[in-house]
Order: structure tokens, then C-alpha cells, then sequence
């Protein structure tokens, strides 16, 4: 933390809090996460957020490559002091959401996996468009605020499960790995953190309109409390017949709300209403 901390101050550098900035510092840590990670050297890692290089500089020690996308430019000059004894690290200073993903994806050249520590703001768009429409990822090792993390590892019927969840799923499955305390971090933030593992399977509901099923999950989970068929009346235009004989012909309750539905529930569902 130390070495860190006279990084920082030796570029002068101040945190900025619109990038949601917290740096972690602990070396013990920092290898747990690209452990969790299973990267070793034939993989190529995508990381998303390098702060201060601290978990950049643990992946290069065991990736055979090291991508690195950094919002705030003005962390060059202290990451081309972190990283300076590693060859096997590109930093590209740009927001990776206004970066097409073909381009990303050329540019890592071939399967990656995808480790970051997203500040809250960003984790759902980060986490759904790389689990939507990435083609060559592998998976995902991320730090989010330890909520956050239940709600992507959650199950179905539980109070944390939603449509993120669901999105997840679809892909792969989510678990939490990891509790990362607030006092890991500096500056210490207000809450804890949790790492969580997101496996990709490549052939999971193989030849599955995916947007249609985004479509139906989009419908469950618009007015949450309310009950499927009435959230699929209010959608869909239909009437409650019709939206009664669609959850029957999906061998689903009349009474199910979208947060009890799984995703191959929903693979079901979409299939009945889209394919009649």
C-alpha cells in the first residue's frame, strides 16, 4: 500500500470520484482474484478499469497477455511507472463502452477472460453486453459492491433474483468466490465488496432466439410485483385467456411471477409465445 500511496503522490495524482475510484492495495488479495480467475500463461485477460496497475500487475505475472482499458488518462504516467518491468501489457486509455466490441475483440486476438473491478455505475452495462454479445469470452472474474454480487450469483424465487440474473444464466452460471472487505481498499469506501465468477457456456441453449427471450424476461420483470400474466396482458396486448393458455402451455403456474421463472423456464416461455 505503501509503494502505492508514493506513486500516487509522486504524479501528483488525486482520486476522482466520478469514476467511482477505489484502488486495491493488498498483494495477498490481488493473487486470490487472478487464482479465482483460473489465468494462467496461455491465457489472454481483458481487464476493465486498471486504476493504479495493482491487479494489472498480478494478471502479467501469470497471463500470457494483458489488455487493459483505463477511462481516466490522466493515470499514464503512474501506470507506465507500475508496469514498467512487464512486456506483456497494452493499456488502452479510452472509455471501453464507446469501443465497439469487434474491435475489442480483435484486438485481444482470440478467447479472453474478463477481469475488472466496476464501481456500481457501470456494472450492469458492462456485465450485459459482454454476456450478450461477446463471441470470444470465455468468462468473468469481477469486483462489485458484495449486494450486487448476491443478486448475480442469486437463485430463482429469492428476493435478489432479476432479470440480470436471468441474462447470466442464459450464458452460463455466476458464483461468489470471494468477500472483499471495505478496509482492502484505499480510499476505504462505504461498503464491502464481493468477487464473483461468471463461467460462460458456449452452447447453452443452443439455437435460442435470444432476443426474443430478452423480450419475455424484459416483460416478467416490468412490474415485479405483479403476477406473469398480467405483466404479459399489459406487454403483449394480450387477453387474460390467451395470456393464461400461453403459461399453461409452458407448464407454468397461473399465479408465477417472473423472479420464480429459471432461465430455461424463460427459454420455454418465449418459445410458446413467439412460436405458438
Amino acid at each position: 500500500m505503501e509503494k502505492l500511496k508514493s506513486i500516487l503522490i509522486k504524479h501528483n495524482f488525486s482520486l476522482k470520484k466520478a469514476f467511482g475510484q477505489n484502488f486495491l492495495t493488498d498483494t495477498e488479495l490481488l493473487d486470490q482474484i487472478v487464482e479465482k480467475a483460473g489465468v494462467s500463461s496461455n491465457d489472454t485477460v481483458l481487464e476493465i478499469g486498471c486504476g493504479a496497475g495493482a491487479l494489472t500487475s498480478a494478471l502479467a505475472k501469470r497471463a500470457k497477455r494483458v489488455v487493459g482499458y483505463e477511462i481516466d488518462t490522466r493515470l499514464k504516467p503512474v501506470l507506465n511507472d507500475v508496469l514498467c518491468d512487464y512486456n506483456n501489457v497494452e493499456i488502452v486509455f479510452n472509455d471501453i463502452m464507446k469501443v465497439s466490441l469487434d474491435e475489442i475483440e480483435k484486438k485481444l486476438g482470440g478467447e479472453y477472460i474478463l477481469v475488472a473491478n466496476l464501481p456500481y455505475y457501470i456494472t450492469t452495462p458492462i456485465i450485459m453486453r459482454f454476456i450478450e454479445n461477446a463471441q470470444n469470452i470465455k468468462g468473468m472474474v469481477i469486483m462489485v459492491q458484495e449486494e450486487v454480487a448476491y443478486r448475480l450469483a442469486s437463485k430463482n424465487s429469492s428476493s435478489d433474483y432479476g432479470a440480470i440474473t436471468v441474462g447470466i444464466n442464459l450464458r452460463g452460471s455466476a458464483e461468489v468466490v470471494l468477500k472483499v472487505g471495505r478496509e482492502k481498499f484505499t480510499p476505504i469506501p462505504n461498503v464491502d465488496s464481493a468477487i464473483v465468477k461468471i463461467t460462460i457456456e458456449k452452447d447453452k441453449f443452443k439455437g435460442v432466439d435470444f432476443n426474443n427471450v430478452r423480450n419475455v424476461v424484459r416483460c416478467a420483470f416490468s412490474s415485479r410485483r405483479k403476477m406473469l400474466v398480467n405483466n404479459l396482458m399489459n406487454t403483449y396486448k394480450f387477453s387474460r385467456a390467451k395470456a393464461e393458455e400461453i403459461l399453461t402451455k409452458a407448464n407454468l403456474d397461473l399465479t408465477v411471477r417472473g423472479e420464480n421463472l429459471s432461465a430455461q423456464d424463460f427459454v420455454l416461455l418465449s418459445e410458446v409465445i413467439y412460436k405458438g
